[in-house]
């Protein structure tokens, strides 16, 4: 478990979260993950903590509305989002590439699981994950 401290891209929305990296991290084919390119590790609320931009956040909901997909008002990026899911309960998922501290060699050797969210398959990888 370590502690990483990551931002939108303009930098007005910082965050921190405890990750356990070899836990893995996720690549969904929905249409929001695909089209915005997520890749996020799934931590419990007690490990992440907003440090600024609160305010400047947007929400965007979609089908269920269960999930807020949340993007910095300046600048776009999704550095995190807030869901709740029957195999991880209320979770954040922290985007691995708003990460300012992680090293390219901690991010090639994450464990990565393939979510057909797509099909509503969540129990089996997509077919074809290579665009992922």
């Amino acid at each position: 478990m370590k502690t990483y401290h990551g931002s939108c891209h303009c930098g007005v929305v910082r965050f921190e979260a405890d990750i356990d990296l070899s836990q893995g991290s996720i690549r969904c084919n929905c249409s929001i993950c695909a089209k915005a390119r997520f890749w996020p590790a799934i931590v419990q609320p007690s490990a992440f903590r907003l440090l600024s931009g609160e305010a400047e956040l947007t929400k965007y909901q979609f089908l269920t509305k269960t999930d807020q997909h949340l993007f910095c008002k300046h600048c776009g990026i999704r550095s995190f989002g807030i869901g709740r899911s029957p195999r991880w309960g209320e979770f954040y998922a922290v985007n691995l590439s708003c990460l300012d501290d992680v090293t390219p060699d901690e991010l090639v050797s994450i464990p990565i699981t393939y979510l057909d969210g797509k099909n509503d398959n969540w129990e089996t990888p997509p077919a074809e994950v290579r665009h992922l």
